[in-house]
């Protein structure tokens, strides 16, 4: 590929119902990319894909169901007849301190960031082997720094470059480009709901440089698609985050000790505000993989 067009290729965006998965599906389809669409939400699913027109479809799907993300990757295959590109994109988000998050949301956040896209890359590598294609793994910020009150979503995010690092190794022979992309704070549901933490929102406004701004999601999502052009082994959202590579070494010492200790102090008083309140998942996103998970464990106790 060559250039800002996408003519023709068949792209797989999972998570796609809102937030970067919705807007990059739509520059995508700008640049002349046919969607196959994924996610747990029917309706803004079908919102999506009726808004970009024909050359778009949609799949409601849990990403870390195997057996159905296997079926959604033959389905998309007979409706398109190919896929050149699956970006790995689905993810929920807890923040606060360990202790205080609801055990199964905090499992969740792993399951659903880490274990989906697994079963995501599973699913439609056969596709990518036979087109050559690329996979795009969306990883962020926190695969690059660790940070206190953020350990679940931390530890997927690292989980996921690691997988897709890994990954890149295995199938390059086989013609297929893996790709590892970083978003730093992006103004979606996801940031939003983490945001009306108080403790979370006053310990990110403390962050050095540009990592505390949050970002307007339309220039990330151009930057992540001019990627996927690229078929880029690295795709960063906010120019800045490319420098954070080669000191990400020092960041777990620097955070880790003082710096981040000091702040927890700090964040004791608007933490003691929450006491005994469990954490679950944030925004809406977060909201719609609960509702999706409590209405099918209904239906298995039925």
């Amino acid at each position: 590929m060559s250039g800002s067009s996408l003519d023709g290729q068949v792209v797989v965006v999972t998570g796609a119902a809102r937030g970067v998965g919705a807007a990059l599906a739509g520059e995508l389809a700008a640049r002349g990319a046919r969607l196959a669409l994924v996610g747990l939400e029917p309706d803004e699913l079908k919102n999506v894909a009726e808004a970009l027109g024909r050359d778009a479809a949609h799949w409601t799907a849990d990403v870390t169901d195997r057996v159905r993300m296997a079926a959604v990757a033959e389905e998309v295959v007979a409706h398109f007849g190919r896929v050149d590109v699956v970006v790995a994109n689905a993810g929920v988000a807890m923040g606060g301190p360990f202790l205080d998050s609801d055990p199964d949301a905090f499992d969740r956040v792993i399951q659903v960031n880490l274990l989906g896209s697994i079963a995501t890359a599973r699913a439609f590598l056969p596709a990518l082997i036979a087109s050559r294609g690329y996979l795009l793994q969306i990883a962020s910020l926190a695969a690059l720094t660790p940070s206190p009150m953020m350990a679940a979503y931390c530890a997927s995010k690292s989980g996921v470059e690691a997988f897709a690092h890994s990954l890149r190794a295995e199938v390059g022979y086989l013609g297929v480009k893996v790709g590892v992309g970083y978003l730093s704070w992006t103004d979606t549901d996801m940031v939003r709901g983490a945001d009306e933490d108080e403790a979370l929102r006053e310990m990110r406004a403390k962050l050095p440089g540009p990592a505390g701004r949050t970002y307007p999601l339309g220039p990330a999502v151009e930057r992540i698609a001019a990627g996927i052009v690229r078929r880029s082994p690295h795709v960063y959202a906010q120019w800045w985050l490319r420098g954070m590579q080669p000191v990400r070494g020092l960041l777990p010492s620097v955070i880790g000790g003082a710096l981040g200790q000091r702040e927890m102090r700090r964040a004791q008083p608007a933490l003691a505000r929450r006491a005994g309140v469990r954490r679950g998942l944030v925004g809406s996103g977060g909201a719609a993989d609960e509702t999706a998970r409590s209405s099918d464990h209904h239906t298995q106790s039925q």
